[in-house]
């Protein structure tokens, strides 16, 4: 499994309203994402509208083809078009991974992080 990063950009002025929907995604979406392979994902959304997601996935374009082919995110996708300067939520631009805290660790023969912070 592998992590996949991308941005979108919202309009905004509907960021109040993307925020209240993605409050509470259709549970059929949600089922959807998760049987296409979509794995700890995360949105993050900046106050200028700049909105960046963070996925698990074998393959980003296989999980993003399968969950395309499922009735629900038609009409998920058809509902958040407007929230998006391109006029729909595909124009994802994905990010070249540049550093990796745990894989350097790692090669130094040190160990990660702990969850809480503390020193191994």
């Amino acid at each position: 499994m592998s992590r996949a990063c991308f941005t979108l950009q919202v309009r905004p002025d509907r960021l109040a309203e993307y925020r209240a929907r993605h409050a509470a995604v259709w549970p059929e979406m949600l089922r959807a994402l998760r049987d296409a392979g979509w794995g700890e994902y995360l949105l993050y959304l900046r106050d200028d509208g700049l909105l960046v997601g963070v996925v698990e996935t074998d393959d980003l374009a296989a999980a993003q083809a399968a969950v395309d082919a499922t009735e629900v995110s038609g009409r998920w996708e058809a509902e958040m078009a407007p929230f998006f300067t391109t006029g729909d939520g595909r124009g994802k631009a994905t990010l070249d991974l540049v550093f990796d805290l745990d894989a350097q660790l790692a090669a130094a023969g040190e160990h990660p992080p702990r969850p809480n912070g503390d020193a191994p």
